[in-house]
């Protein structure tokens, strides 16, 4: 043992003696040690450290990962781009109130030494991102897209900034897209930068709030999932993707009766938030469909376009997997008239989710007719969504008048799960208790709870709601937060 310590004394000295006389071992290790250190920190602190020492001085331009924090100046990140030496892998920039001539320039030099991901955003001070105008009138100013020859990803958020697709280049390896707040300009269409011809690989396409796509034309054999969200003044849409698997469409035709032309095969997820009309909408290939997402407003005008195209195209569909229909509640009721007698049927499923945008308002009935429609189910979900700050309707609400879903008898004989939110009101214990009513054969119940509860709020719940269920079924409570759901122990 005194051997072994008088052993190491000279190492703990050596090492002492070091330190003392300044030798810097950091820098001594190997360049892919130093790499993975700097890997940790922001590319803005990598490059300081080429202050450090000689040693240090190329060492950040070895990274494969670059990423620049909120606030970069795209020219200054195009300058450290110019001088990197390795391939870049991945590219992370979070640029403030960019300026068009500055973005082109630091995206033309990633352009070149790309050979992974790319994330761009351009953050508008205040957020007021499309809401001056100032993309109306073209003050925000445009740029050309370059053409990303090696890259795999990219993903442009450009604040409103005016965008020209390049009208040559191919996106050889390119397999994901995503534009989000741009305004398109220019000679070149979006949907001839993105054919097969110039995007050979291209499986996910995603474009969201943008403005000056009129016409959207898309012939793709690689395309897998498209996405097309709140495009502002769309007034046609052509697909011919034979390879599309799921087709996501929302907000589109706001001005207007739609027009569309969808031909795919092998299509088996569709969501389609938007107008619908059957005589101006061809949609083929939708037998392998397994699941629809669309919404139905329960206090609106009757025989609005909304509802009248949504039950439309749920009569395309003899069965499906599930289906996701979110139920809109107007803040104001007002004039409206209750109108879910207007869905009338839906197709055999397995699953249900239903989003319930209710504005703080009551859903009992609107949920007991769907659930009447689908006896056949087998898993369901309820979740209660709040667009804005929390509402409560006023006293005596035509929301409250109707409550022969709380005396009328229904069975679910197939009904085993249920997923539901819980904010704590009474109307909403009223809803949970007769879900274990109508579901004679539930095996497992999950409730979670609204992070506004109070502790004792929750465990009086929980009280409350596991009096309602029998032996055979198991209650699960959750308490949500915003990094995710917690999980209490059975009640």
């Amino acid at each position: 043992m005194e051997q072994s310590a008088a052993a190491k004394r000279p190492k703990t000295s050596a090492a002492a003696a070091a330190a003392a006389a300044g030798e810097d071992r950091l820098s001594a290790l190997p360049d892919d040690v130093l790499v993975l250190i700097l890997l940790r920190l922001d590319t803005a602190a990598g490059v300081r450290t080429s202050a450090l020492s000689r040693r240090w001085r190329r060492v950040w331009a070895l990274l494969p990962e670059l990423r620049f924090p909120t606030g970069a100046d795209p020219r200054l990140v195009a300058s450290a781009l110019a001088s990197h030496e390795a391939d870049i892998s991945y590219l992370g920039v979070e640029a403030l109130d960019a300026a068009p001539d500055a973005v082109e320039a630091c995206l033309a030099v990633a352009a070149g030494r790309l050979s992974g991901r790319v994330i761009f955003q351009n953050r508008v001070s205040g957020g007021n991102a499309g809401g001056d105008g100032k993309e109306e009138t073209g003050d925000l100013g445009s740029f050309e897209l370059p053409c990303f020859e090696s890259a795999t990803t990219v993903s442009i958020d450009l604040g409103f900034l005016g965008l020209a697709m390049p009208l040559a280049g191919v996106f050889f390896r390119l397999t994901d897209l995503s534009l989000r707040s741009v305004r398109f300009h220019g000679p070149c269409e979006l949907g001839d930068a993105v054919s097969s011809l110039r995007c050979p690989c291209l499986q996910k396409l995603s474009v969201s709030k943008a403005r000056g796509l009129a016409n959207l034309s898309i012939h793709s054999e690689s395309l897998i999932v498209l996405i097309l969200l709140t495009l502002d003044g769309l007034q046609q849409l052509n697909v011919v993707a034979q390879a599309l698997k799921k087709l996501a469409l929302a907000c589109c035709f706001t001005h207007g009766r739609p027009v569309a032309n969808i031909s795919t095969a092998q299509l088996v997820l569709l969501q389609w938030l938007d107008s619908y009309d059957p005589n101006s909408v061809q949609l083929d290939g939708l037998a392998q469909v397994r699941s629809l997402i669309c919404t139905f407003n329960v206090y609106d005008s009757h025989g609005s376009w909304c509802n009248r195209g949504s039950q439309q195209l749920l009569k395309r569909f003899q069965a499906l997997l599930s289906l996701q229909i979110s139920l809109f509640y107007p803040k104001n009721i007002g004039s409206f008239q209750y109108v879910m007698e207007e869905l009338t049927k839906l197709p055999c499923l397995t699953s249900l989710a239903i989003m319930i945008r209710r504005n703080g308002h009551t859903f009992g009935a609107s949920l007991f007719h769907v659930l009447r429609m689908c006896s056949d189910i087998r898993n369901l979900v309820v979740l209660l969504i709040d667009l804005e700050e929390p509402f409560m309707c006023p006293s005596g609400c035509v929301c409250g008048h109707s409550m022969d879903w709380n005396t009328e008898e229904l069975t679910l004989n197939y009904l085993q799960e249920v997923t539901i939110d819980m904010e704590g009101t009474d109307h909403q214990v009223a809803v949970v208790k007769r879900l274990f009513t109508w579901a004679v054969v539930l095996k497992r119940m999950q409730i979670t709870f609204h992070p506004s509860l109070s502790e004792c709020k929750v465990r009086e719940l929980r009280q409350t709601l596991s009096s309602f269920s029998g032996p055979e079924t198991c209650v699960e409570f959750y308490m949500y937060h915003n990094r995710g759901s917690m999980k209490f122990d059975r009640g």
